[in-house]
């Protein structure tokens, strides 16, 4: 009860006269000190969308919903309700601006990245038939597929003969983090599926694909991704940023669940929980930086 109230009354009372008091002393405002006082990265920029949503200026809040080919009228206008002098801080600006690309290209991140979790399967769609198909050359080069609809489909890990129905959960977007993967990490998406294969450490490569998908899409979701993107995304996080995350989730699961040398594929829900566990302590380290690392020996 008493964290509640010291809590409202922060946010309500203190921080403005806190603000307005440090202004009169340095004389610079919040946004100013957070633009100058730290590097280009998550706890800039962290920090920096908090000081915009707090505020009880429609102006600052509503750049968090700004448009990007609207982002530096918006800056011009935050300068001027501030009261910020560019020649006496000629950075601060660039600064804002690099922060509200990366906040508001998180949000349009998400958009993109759902629209594409909402787009089914369609085998009457040809690009969506010819993406499934790559999938199976990429990873089975020297194999060819006896049908469209076949057993073979669990080589790589798909649980019926006709892999649409695995895809029902995560859309498109569960093909296209595999695709992504299997063509930019070649190597590495034929060694984890080797691994996927293996008589007792074995899992299914395709449906813990999907699966993984699902879980970088939930991190996305509730914003315990922003770290990773500002700090490795100097401006506006993209949809190929997205599948490289979804690649390094891919290849560390795989890293994971070889060490941890599982009983049974029974107990996958538990591993896979605890792998998201570390992933979301990674991500509440202000420096993180979840990227691929691959050993040449493989």
């Amino acid at each position: 009860m008493f964290g509640y109230i010291w809590t409202y009354l922060y946010t309500s009372v203190l921080r403005y006269w806190l603000k307005w008091f440090i202004r009169q002393a340095t004389g610079k405002c919040e946004l100013q000190r957070i633009c100058s006082g730290y590097k280009a990265g998550a706890t800039r920029t962290t920090k920096a969308e908090y000081s915009l949503r707090s505020s009880k200026n429609r102006v600052l809040r509503g750049a968090l919903e700004t448009n990007k080919d609207h982002l530096e009228h918006c800056v011009d206008q935050i300068t001027k309700v501030k009261n910020v002098k560019p020649q006496k801080d000629p950075l601060f600006k660039e600064s804002l601006h690099t922060c509200l690309l990366q906040i508001t290209g998180n949000s349009s991140l998400y958009i993109s990245v759902e629209d594409l979790r909402k787009e089914v399967f369609n085998p009457e769609n040809q690009e969506h038939e010819a993406m499934l198909l790559k999938l199976w050359d990429l990873l089975m080069p020297a194999v060819k597929l006896d049908a469209r609809i076949t057993k073979q489909w669990g080589d790589i890990g798909f649980q019926g003969d006709d892999p649409k129905t695995d895809f029902r959960g995560m859309g498109m977007l569960g093909l296209i983090n595999l695709v992504f993967f299997s063509e930019n990490y070649t190597e590495e998406a034929r060694q984890v599926l080797s691994h996927a294969n293996h008589p007792k450490l074995g899992y299914s490569y395709a449906i813990v694909g999907i699966n993984l998908t699902e879980m970088a899409y939930s991190l996305l979701k509730s914003g315990a991704l922003k770290p990773h993107f500002y700090n490795t995304v100097p401006d506006t996080p993209e949809l190929r940023h997205f599948h490289q995350l979804y690649c390094y989730l891919a290849y560390e699961f795989d890293k994971f669940w070889v060490a941890e040398e599982p009983e049974s594929i029974m107990l996958f829900n538990q591993y896979r929980e605890k792998f998201h566990t570390i992933v979301k302590t990674q991500l509440q380290d202000p420096d993180v930086s979840l990227t691929m690392t691959v050993c040449s020996n493989n």
